[in-house]
C-alpha cells in the first residue's frame, strides 16, 4: 500500500527530519510540532512524488521548506491535528557532546546558511544544493566557502 511505502521510506530517512528539527526548533514542543508538520506535508505531497529525484532529496527539500515556514510564523499553533496514521513520534537519538557543539554552532548561522551546510554535510554536491535552495551554483560555492570559514571560527572560538 502507498501508506506503508511512505512510512517505510520516512523511517529509512528519518535522520533528515531530525536534522531539520534540531536546527530550526528551540524546544521539545516546537520539535514535536515541526516533526508532525513535516510528516503531514510530506504525506500530502507524496502522491506527486514521481521518483525523478531520490526520495532523500525530495524529503530534504520538503523538510527544509516546512522548517523555514515554521520559523516565519509569528503565532504558534495551540494544537496540531494529528492524523491517526501518524500519531507516533520517533524518539531522536541522543547527540554526542561534539555533535551537540556542532549543532549549536550551526544554529548561530543564518537560516539559508544552516540549510546549505547541512546539505553539504549530508553529502549533497554543490549542484544539488543549488537546485534545492534555488541559488546559482556559483553563489552556492561562494556561500559554502564562507560558511566553512565562519563555522571554523565559531568552533575554535577565534
Amino acid at each position: 500500500m502507498i501508506e506503508n511505502s511512505f512510512l517505510q521510506k520516512v523511517e529509512e530517512h528519518k535522520g533528515i527530519i531530525y536534522k531539520m528539527i534540531n536546527l530550526y526548533a528551540d524546544d521539545d514542543e516546537d520539535r514535536k510540532d515541526l516533526y508532525q508538520e513535516i510528516i503531514f506535508q510530506s504525506w500530502s505531497a507524496y502522491a506527486r512524488f514521481k521518483g525523478d529525484a531520490k526520495f532523500s532529496t525530495w524529503l530534504y527539500k520538503i523538510s527544509l521548506n516546512v522548517s523555514l515556514s515554521f520559523l516565519g510564523k509569528q503565532k504558534k499553533q495551540n494544537q496540531i491535528n494529528k492524523i491517526e496514521t501518524f500519531d507516533y513520534y520517533f524518539e531522536p537519538p541522543e547527540l554526542s557532546e561534539r555533535a551537540d557543539w556542532l549543532y549549536r554552532c550551526i544554529r548561530k548561522l543564518t537560516d539559508v546558511d544552516r540549510s546549505i551546510i547541512m546539505l553539504h554535510l549530508d553529502g549533497f554536491d554543490n549542484t544539488e544544493i543549488s537546485e534545492m535552495t534555488g541559488l546559482s551554483r556559483n553563489n552556492t560555492n561562494v556561500k559554502l566557502h564562507r560558511i566553512k570559514q565562519q563555522l571554523a571560527s565559531l568552533l575554535t572560538g577565534k
